[in-house]
């Protein structure tokens, strides 16, 4: 039976290999940072899942033992990732302002900026 579950762990640490490996390459090759955004937030995401679905199989199976650590680090990463993400996007849209100009319109006064609720007279 210990065999079954060191082929599952195998298998999951090779899927996460392969979506670390796929992040990594669209972190480095992808032109601009908004494209760049998807290698770490989708791909290493999933990476990072994987490997750690494969600590807690390893753990529950070969170990007999349940491993609570690996689900709460999955859970910080869930919310954090996406998080981060977004903050970066925002800033860049905020800092690139010939790129600014491509974007289409938002239906609000104030455009593609990171604090929308300020009126003009606030800006700096």
């Amino acid at each position: 039976m210990a065999l079954f579950w060191e082929i599952l762990t195998s298998a999951l640490i090779l899927i996460s290999a392969f979506f670390l490996v796929v992040g990594s390459l669209g972190l480095a090759k992808l032109p601009g940072t908004m494209r760049r955004l998807h290698g770490p937030t989708k791909a290493t995401t999933l990476g990072i899942g994987a490997m750690l679905i494969a600590s807690m199989v390893y753990a529950i199976g070969v170990r007999g033992e349940w491993s609570v650590h690996e689900l709460l680090i999955t859970f910080f990463l869930v919310l954090t990732a996406p998080v981060s993400a977004h903050m970066v996007a925002k800033a860049h849209i905020l800092r690139a302002k010939e790129e600014r100009a491509d974007l289409p319109p938002t239906g609000r006064p104030v455009g593609w900026a990171t604090i929308s609720g300020l009126r003009k007279s606030q800006w700096r």
